[in-house]
């Protein structure tokens, strides 16, 4: 990969409407830098939650403690903890005070595989490693603790950043209900995938709340 797009993606690119940058992010680099080294994973898949307008949103009803972050600079992580089982793993969009956020859904394990696997033994192929948003935020060992980190710096040594990468061309982006969320928000188009790309979820209709389910549980609202 060229070194122009190993920089980190600056604040600005992520101070837009949540509906630009979701899109915007496949292809791009997540940087997860561990006790173990760095994972890096290339995103293929994403959905959009547009905070106060939008009925599937951890912000649609206002700010919270479990939210807060959501509502603060774009460009840092915002870590929840769904079905008492997984976490997963959203970018901070808008500008500061207007919540918006981007649950990384999916991606291709480029380096650390070997980390990966160890996190996800049932795992059958690579292209398994970060398939669904649980199954992301298992491989790259994400949890509250990554609650707020700021992922636009240049300390190559930073527990999570995400590089410019490749942006993928509009015409291999996919668009699509959100997998899980029910109500109003059902039938909006705001998950966006690299068409074809195996590391891809398959999409799931939204389903009444049971505490077992599988690992793609954690998909529903952001």
């Amino acid at each position: 990969m060229a070194d122009r797009n190993r920089k980190p993606l600056p604040r600005d690119f992520f101070a837009r409407p949540v509906l630009e940058v979701a899109p915007d992010l496949l292809g791009r680099i997540l940087v997860r830098t561990t006790d173990d080294g760095p994972i890096e994973l290339r995103l293929t898949e994403v959905e959009a939650y547009a905070g106060r307008i939008d009925p599937g949103s951890h912000a649609y009803r206002g700010r919270t403690e479990r939210n807060a972050v959501m509502f603060g600079p774009p460009g840092h992580a915002y870590v929840y903890f769904t079905y008492g089982m997984w976490h997963c793993l959203n970018m901070v969009c808008e500008e500061e005070g207007t919540a918006g956020g981007v649950l990384l859904r999916a991606g291709e394990v480029l380096d650390g595989h070997e980390q990966a696997r160890r996190r996800r033994p049932t795992a059958r192929k690579d292209s398994e490693l970060a398939k669904g948003p649980a199954r992301l935020a298992t491989a790259l060992a994400v949890d509250r603790a990554l609650n707020g980190t700021d992922v636009c710096g240049d300390d190559p040594g930073a527990p999570l950043r995400i590089l410019e990468g490749t942006p993928v061309p509009a015409e291999r982006v996919s668009a699509g209900p959100r997998t899980g969320v029910g109500g109003e928000g059902a039938l909006h188009p705001w998950r966006y995938w690299i068409t074809g790309d195996p590391s891809v979820s398959p999409y799931r209709a939204h389903q009444p709340r049971r505490r077992k389910r599988a690992l793609d549980a954690g998909a529903t609202e952001v």
